[in-house]
């Protein structure tokens, strides 16, 4: 039994592995090289883009904090001005009621003393009246004329007994 070599070496062999080493070189000067270069040149995109990614992250955390920082100032003023604006609201509402009960006190005083003048006045009238009738009536019970301070003396007598009898 004799073996026999599965491959045997031969011209067309040499050709064939030849003709491989030659595409190979070809096929990685025109094609390996350029899909190499696209996929460095990709990758480095890819982690520049990555790298902008996390400076843009690191950035937007950033103004988060701010803007929370400025909303949260925000209310507290708005709430201060809110406050502010109580405080003022009571002190006008003070100064109105202090300003309306001194009104009322005033026009109190002034009716008061309006009704004490009428009373004054329907008094003086009264008493007018009250001496005219007491003339009247004491020149009827007398029938005679008294002369004007006698009248006037009875007069004022008369006013005085119905004064303190009140």
């Amino acid at each position: 039994m004799e073996f026999k070599p599965l491959i045997g070496i031969t011209y067309e062999l040499l050709f064939q592995i030849v003709n491989t080493f030659l595409l190979f070189f070809i096929l990685r000067k025109l094609l390996f090289k350029p899909v190499l270069d696209i996929m460095e040149s990709r990758e480095k995109e890819i982690q520049d883009n990555i790298a902008l990614g996390e400076k843009t992250k690191t950035e937007g955390i950033t103004f988060k904090k701010e803007y929370e920082e400025k909303i949260n100032s925000a209310k507290n003023e708005g709430q201060e001005i809110i406050k502010q604006a109580t405080l003022r609201a009571e002190q006008k509402s003070n100064e109105i009621i202090t300003t309306a009960k001194q009104d009322a006190h005033s026009l109190k005083e002034k009716a008061t003393k309006d009704v004490e003048q009428e009373r004054e006045k329907v008094m003086n009238e009264i008493k007018n009246d009250i001496s005219d009738i007491a003339l009247l009536a004491a020149s009827k019970v007398i029938e005679k004329d008294l002369d004007k301070a006698k009248h006037e003396e009875l007069i004022n007598n008369f006013i005085k007994e119905v004064g303190e009898s009140k």
